[in-house]
C-alpha cells in the first residue's frame, strides 16, 4: 500500500491516492475529499454560491404569493414590468418578466424583509405587520403602497368577558404570530400577558382552550364569525409598503429609482 500525490487540484494540495494490491484507491486527505471522489465541483464543496440567472445590474423583487402579489401587479404594469409566468400554476420560484432584466422571486410574506435586507432582493413588498415584527434596521422604505390593506385586532369567542379579563393589572393568555405588537400594546393596557407563539389557524386557539384571546390579521371578519369569535378591539391598520436594499440603492439607483417613481404614480388614491 503506497500513497500518491495528486497534484493541481486547489481544494487540497496535499490530496493523495492511496493504493495498494487487491484493495480499491482511495482519496485522503483535505476537506474536499469526499466532494471530489463523487465529482462535485470544487466550488460547491467549498460552499461558494452565485446568484443564478441574475447579472449585476438584474432587479430582483421579492413578492409572496396571494394578495400581495395579485395587488402589485398593477404597480408593475405601471412601470411597464409584466409578470410572465402565474405563480398559482408554475412551480418555479424565480419568475421572469417582460423586462430581461428584472425578475420576480417567490418568498414567504415573512422572509421578504430579510431577503431584502441581506440583498437575496433588490426590493420587495411587504406588510407593516412584517416589517414591525421583523425590524426595519437596513431597509429603505420608499412608499406605503396602500395595497393589501386589512388590520391587526384582538378578537375572543363570544361568550368570553375580555373588558373583565383587561382590567389593570390583570393576566391574559395571547396566542399570535405577532408577538410584537401583542406584548406592546396590551403593556400600554397595563395588562399582563402569557404569550403562545402560533403561526396559523389562530381561531382554533379561544375554542380549544389554548388562548384566552388572539391578535391576528382581519380583513373582513368573515372567518372570525364562522368561527364563533368576536374582533373586541383594533391595534392597527395595516398596508403594504415597498422596501428597497440600501446598498442596492447605491448601486442600481437609476433602475431602482425608474420602479420606485413608477410606483409612486400608481398607489391607489387614499379612501375614507
Amino acid at each position: 500500500m503506497k500513497d500518491i500525490p495528486l497534484s493541481g487540484f486547489a481544494a487540497s494540495p496535499s490530496l493523495t491516492l492511496r493504493v495498494g494490491r487487491g484493495t480499491p484507491p482511495v482519496l485522503r486527505g483535505g476537506p474536499c475529499t469526499a466532494a471530489l471522489a463523487c465529482g462535485v465541483p470544487v466550488s460547491k464543496a467549498r460552499g461558494e454560491t452565485k446568484n443564478i440567472g441574475a447579472n449585476d445590474m438584474t432587479i430582483t423583487l421579492a413578492l409572496s404569493k396571494g394578495r400581495i402579489f395579485e395587488e402589485t401587479l398593477p404597480l408593475l404594469a405601471a412601470a411597464g414590468i409584466e409578470v410572465l409566468e402565474d405563480p398559482e400554476k408554475s412551480r418555479k420560484l424565480i419568475l421572469p418578466t417582460n423586462q430581461p432584466d428584472v425578475r420576480v422571486v417567490l418568498v414567504r410574506a415573512s422572509d421578504v424583509p430579510t431577503y431584502v435586507e441581506y440583498g437575496g432582493a433588490d426590493l420587495g413588498v411587504t406588510g407593516k405587520d412584517t416589517l414591525i415584527e421583523h425590524g426595519s434596521q437596513g431597509l429603505y422604505q420608499p412608499l406605503d403602497l396602500r395595497i393589501a390593506k386589512c388590520r391587526v385586532s384582538v378578537a375572543v369567542r363570544q361568550d368570553f368577558d375580555y373588558e373583565r379579563a383587561v382590567k389593570q393589572g390583570s393576566r391574559l393568555k395571547v396566542a399570535t404570530k405577532y408577538t410584537s405588537i401583542a406584548r406592546e400594546f396590551f403593556a400600554t393596557k397595563g395588562v399582563h400577558v402569557d404569550m403562545v407563539k402560533l403561526y396559523g389557524s389562530m381561531e382554533l386557539a379561544p375554542l380549544t382552550g389554548l388562548a384566552d384571546a388572539i391578535v391576528d390579521l382581519v380583513s373582513t371578519g368573515n372567518t372570525l364569525k364562522a368561527n364563533h369569535l368576536v374582533e373586541v378591539e383594533r391595534i392597527m391598520d395595516i398596508s403594504s409598503f415597498l422596501v428597497v436594499n440600501q446598498a442596492a440603492l447605491k448601486l442600481k439607483r437609476e433602475p431602482l429609482r425608474r420602479i420606485i417613481n413608477a410606483f409612486a404614480s400608481a398607489i391607489p388614491a387614499e379612501q375614507n
